[in-house]
């Protein structure tokens, strides 16, 4: 086997198997830092205009891969600091459980009726406006969320891990960041933060569409339908406004005979989104279904990141 993959493979196992025990680093979260370092850079970049825009997400997500080329360099004969540094570099981009954490605060509020306590948590999952939301919209908004972010927070990063190493998944969480504080519809960021939306969909379009097969395959795991979630996915996953969200939602959606989209209230803007799923809408207890479906998809598409390494590794020989 050769010295680059087995190492690549165990750091993704060990950093999978960091996020899944601990979650997300408590202080000084290493993304943090490169959110402060984007939004520096950005108050010195910023002009209404679209090459502006480019040039910021080019020189962020270039330095991001650099410094994954530069440990991977600095520990090219040394197999097991390889694998301590890729699994530090994954347990940094991961965020599966830190996802599934949050949404089973919605669902505990929810769970105690305790609205406004649910409504403080929708800010930490989604980007619309819960002030005038019921529990059965907050339950619709994390559903969404947690299909959504299984692929953003999970399986996107380890899917750029397998590709290409460190480089890979540094550069994933700098382009996925980016398209969060920048990418969004806004004034400010309507030519601004074009060129980071449009490279997030980019870096999603597999990863998106992978969530979406594996969720067909983890379905009956946790009591749901593979047939529903495949069923789903090709009928609907196409209609969402997002070339890639929909696909993962609309196969979570099959899978647990729910059916997602309708009006969301982003402060001034409402979209109507169009309808994910044939089954009923989402209820509270529905959030801890999907988190179960989740966990299920993200450890799966964990164990097949680290598998595609050693199938290279054995190729290689």
């Amino acid at each position: 086997m050769t010295p680059v993959d087995v190492p690549l493979a165990a750091g993704l196992a060990l950093g999978s198997a960091a996020d899944l025990l601990l979650g997300d680093p408590i202080r000084r979260h290493p993304v943090a830092g490169f959110g402060s370092a984007a939004a520096a850079l950005e108050r010195r970049l910023w002009r209404d205009d679209r090459l502006a825009g480019a040039g910021h997400v080019l020189l962020l997500t270039t330095a991001a891969a650099a410094l994954g080329a530069a440990l991977e360099r600095a520990t090219g004969s040394r197999p097991g600091g390889r694998a301590l540094v890729t699994a530090a570099a994954a347990w940094t981009v991961l965020g599966g459980t830190s996802l599934s954490r949050t949404a089973e605060r919605m669902a505990d509020a929810l769970a105690r009726g305790d609205l406004p306590g649910a409504r403080a948590v929708l800010p930490a999952l989604a980007g619309r406006d819960p002030s005038g939301l019921g529990a059965g919209e907050l339950a619709r908004a994390t559903v969404e969320s947690v299909a959504e972010n299984t692929s953003d927070a999970a399986v996107a990063p380890l899917f750029w891990g397998a590709v290409a190493g460190v480089p890979g998944l540094l550069a994933y969480r700098a382009v996925n960041t980016l398209d969060a504080m920048v990418g969004h519809r806004s004034p400010r960021y309507e030519r601004f933060g074009w060129a980071s939306a449009r490279l997030d969909d980019v870096a999603n379009w597999a990863p998106a569409r992978i969530t979406a097969a594996v969720t067909v395959a983890c379905a009956p795991l946790v009591g749901g339908s593979a047939s529903g979630a495949l069923r789903a996915w090709r009928a609907d996953g196409a209609a969402h406004p997002s070339p890639n969200a929909g696909r993962c939602e609309a196969a979570l959606a099959g899978a647990l005979g729910l059916r997602l989209g309708g009006r969301n209230v982003y402060g001034s803007r409402v979209e109507d989104r169009p309808t994910l799923g044939s089954g009923r809408p989402p209820e509270p207890g529905d959030i801890r279904r999907a988190v179960r479906l989740s966990r299920a998809v993200w450890a799966t598409s964990a164990a097949l990141a680290v598998a595609a390494r050693l199938v290279r590794a054995n190729r290689r020989r």
